[in-house]
């Protein structure tokens, strides 16, 4: 049915939102697209509906050229599912909880993998079910802290999440292929330049995870490549270890004091002036920085963990708390050094902490409750490495500590941000860094749920085999946010046409009753075409005002009936490009027709 301005349910605005900082957020609420609803809620108007359900009409078919049928779970789901994942508790503050008049527990689902694994487990018991793949379009929700850049990062949002299950590892590594080729697919057709990184799994747990990003300055993920091919989310990226070091030759540790010198560059400066080596100069990467932070467990518990990084880097938190999962990671407040005196502040080293600190008690319920302060080291701290660090007294440092011979840790962590031109870990060359938004993400999650929740099928043989899984899922709401930063000019939207709300925008200018009739018999003409069109019908509205809507709204071709008809012709622009050309009234539709198949 033909769309027309005068009586669609919209508004455009002149001026961007107060609460938007990103270009698709700006543009989606101005151009009339979505509304806010609450921080992190937005209500969909017609023209957004329409660009989403073409967004869901990309993923649904190449779903279905997967193999995959679709299912629909409620977003509303009662507690008992995620108690026997422990994902109630893992998900901490980000699940939404809630409670019904008979003081039963429900959440909002942020992903159903729980839900799927169920009802497969309720109808399929043998071999021959299988392989399956099921997928569902549906409203997730996450209690986001610090909700931001409109649809990119909400409480409430859609998504596709596919799931396969498969008799064993091998048949489920055929079905995890054929999804993420089906991304690619997707995202093609949909026109997003996409990398797919290796990622971590968090909660959702697995063995395997990939994510797909659009490279973007906004983005919230930091991804890194290689000349060679490697390519990585940040948060995934492994430390080359570097072999021990023989320090034989190293003299005994020895304490000096350093006055104020609480930060590395201060005690840099110090030892290059009052302890100068005979070789070359002190650097930041000699010294051996403490970073305390604090951990919050999903079940509240707060432990205060001290991190052992190289002087010259600094601790990613991100990094970190993707590899301390599912603790959340900040900073050590007062309150932390309170509890743990022996941590000085400034001059923190290993001699405190750890296995080298105070003996360890265990408490009944086997948590540690003295000497309690964790190490944990950067990978490139390797025994025989020589050290300048800490010497837990304030103004004092202690020079020539050697990993191993000096000091130990309860482990090693990815923490250590990442900095381009680092080697990759694959050897395939120097690093660089990107930004991207996260489109979709592949996981193979073997074992874990179907063990959790008792999904197993008889195989050949009769005997019980526990099923393995894949989950899937694509930023379906996220998607329209990603192709309006990909695609806008300084004017407004520039969609492309398997997305746009309309493959045309048809203007009729001026007051002349002829105007109005010739883009009527356009659009009639147009629409018996297949081509879908909005009409910019209204009458009591400037030719300014109906330009300036054209390009803010971005649909991506742009018929112009005015001035021209006099001389029988009218104006057809391409919205992106700018390329515009007079034709005759009589060969229009034609013209828009092949215009607009230029343009898929």
């Amino acid at each position: 049915m033909l769309m027309r301005m005068s009586s669609l349910f919209l508004r455009t605005l002149r001026d961007d939102p107060v609460d938007a900082e990103v270009d698709s957020h700006k543009l989606l609420v101005r151009a009339g697209y979505i509304r806010r609803a609450a921080p992190g809620i937005y209500t969909w108007l017609p023209l957004g509906l329409r660009v989403l359900a073409k967004v869901k009409a990309v993923v649904r078919e190449e779903m279905a050229a997967a193999g995959a049928q679709e299912i629909h779970f409620p977003a509303l789901l009662p507690r008992e599912p995620y108690e026997a994942t422990n994902r109630w508790t893992e998900y901490g503050p980000n699940l939404f909880r809630l409670k019904d008049r008979r003081e039963n527990d429900y959440l909002l689902a942020p992903t159903h993998e729980e839900m799927f694994t169920l009802v497969v487990k309720d109808l399929y018991s043998s071999y021959k079910d299988l392989p399956l793949t099921l997928f569902q379009i549906q409203t997730k929700y996450r209690d986001e802290a610090r909700p931001r850049a409109g649809l990119l990062r909400g409480r409430e949002f859609i998504m596709k999440d596919a799931y396969t299950f498969d008799l064993d590892a091998e048949s489920h590594r055929a079905s995890y292929q054929a999804q993420r080729d089906a991304y690619e697919r997707i995202f093609t057709r949909l026109g997003l330049p996409y990398v797919i990184v290796t990622a971590t799994s968090g909660a959702m747990g697995g063995s395997r995870s990939e994510e797909f990003l659009v490279p973007s300055p906004i983005g919230e993920d930091t991804f890194v490549r290689s000349p060679g091919g490697y390519a990585a989310n940040v948060e995934a990226v492994t430390t080359p270890v570097p072999p021990d070091v023989d320090a034989s030759d190293v003299p005994a540790a020895h304490v000096e004091d350093t006055p104020d010198t609480p930060t590395i560059a201060t005690l840099v400066a110090v030892a290059n002036e009052r302890f100068p080596r005979p070789d070359r100069a002190w650097t930041a990467a000699d010294t051996l920085k403490n970073v305390v932070v604090a951990l919050t467990w999903p079940d509240g518990r707060r432990e205060v963990v001290v991190i052992g990084v190289p002087g010259d880097r600094e601790v990613d938190m991100k990094r970190l708390e993707a590899s301390l999962a599912p603790a959340e990671v900040e900073q050590a407040g007062e309150a932390d050094f309170a509890a743990h005196p022996e941590l000085v502040k400034g001059y923190i080293g290993p001699g405190a902490l750890g296995p080298n600190g105070a003996p360890r008690t265990l408490a009944e319920d086997g948590t540690i409750t003295a000497g309690a302060v964790r190490y944990l080291l950067d990978p490139r701290i390797v025994p025989g490495t020589r050290w300048i660090t800490g010497a837990d007294q304030p103004g004092r440092h202690v020079f020539d500590l050697v990993a191993g011979r000096d000091f130990t840790a309860d482990g090693t962590v990815e923490g250590a941000d990442v900095r381009a031109g680092d080697s990759a870990p694959d050897g395939s060359g120097p690093l660089e860094l990107a930004r991207g938004i996260e489109m979709g993400h592949v996981f193979d999650l073997g074992t874990k749920y179907s063990q959790a929740l008792g999904l197993t099928v008889l195989d050949q043989n009769g005997k019980a085999r526990l099923v393995h899984m894949g989950s899937y899922g694509v930023g379906v709401s996220r998607a329209v946010a990603a192709l309006a930063e990909a695609y806008h000019d300084d004017k407004g939207l520039t969609w492309p046409v398997a997305v746009a709300p309309a493959h045309v925008h048809l203007v009729a200018t001026g007051r002349d009753e002829a105007v109005f009739e010739a883009a009527e018999a356009i659009a009639a003409g147009a629409e018996l075409a297949g081509i879908e069109v909005l009409y910019d019908d209204r009458r009591k509205v400037s030719p300014g005002v109906k330009f300036a809507d054209a390009e803010l709204l971005g649909v991506p071709v742009v018929v112009v009936v005015g001035r021209g008809l006099a001389d029988g012709v009218v104006e057809v622009r391409q919205r992106a490009s700018g390329v515009t050309r007079e034709v005759p009234v009589a060969e229009a539709v034609g013209v828009v027709a092949e215009t607009v198949d230029s343009l898929r």
